[in-house]
């Protein structure tokens, strides 16, 4: 059992960095994407997304209840890579209703340290610039922010990828 946390700036690698580790296992990949589609630039990001994953790997869309769908897929000899946690984030601050952030996210940090396998989580970094003057955009970051400090508590490795390079921060690299 091992859980991953991998940061990043966006554009940093993080992504394909994560998509290495899971590709070194022996053990079968479920991709969680999360991403929804919103607009061309988005839809072109998820296509690339799309390409970059070995065609052997199961894929998952679920843009809003992460924590019941890592429930339904999680098994002792697989390994899960869920990206983006940001976007997972974004998706549900845009819900219509407000308290199913609070919902998801509680869920995802109770049930994350009793699932089976190998969890590995990409989420973007955005606390590393200024505080943004627009009222979702502060509350987006704070919100990343604090889930971030809370995945940290419960994932064995935490990385940031800067330029395609992984620091480890929490565990070792492997």
């Amino acid at each position: 059992m091992s859980r991953r946390l991998i940061l990043g700036g966006a554009r940093s690698g993080k992504s394909a960095w994560a998509e290495a580790q899971a590709a070194a296992q022996t053990a079968p990949v479920t991709y969680i994407a999360t991403a929804e589609a919103h607009d061309e630039g988005m839809r072109q990001r998820i296509e690339l997304h799309r390409q970059r994953r070995p065609a052997t790997w199961a894929c998952v869309e679920e843009p809003l209840a992460l924590a019941g769908r890592l429930r339904e897929v999680a098994s002792q000899s697989g390994v899960i890579l869920v990206d983006c946690l940001t976007l997972w984030l974004t998706n549900l601050l845009c819900h219509p209703d407000p308290q199913r952030l609070s919902l998801e996210r509680e869920a995802l940090i109770e049930i994350l340290p009793k699932l089976p396998g190998e969890i590995i989580l990409v989420s973007t970094e955005v606390g590393l610039g200024v505080v943004p003057m627009g009222e979702l955009s502060r509350r987006f970051v704070d919100e990343a922010g604090s889930l971030h400090q809370r995945l940290a508590v419960v994932c064995e490795q935490v990385v940031f990828v800067a330029a395609g390079l992984p620091l480890a921060m929490k565990g070792q690299l492997q």
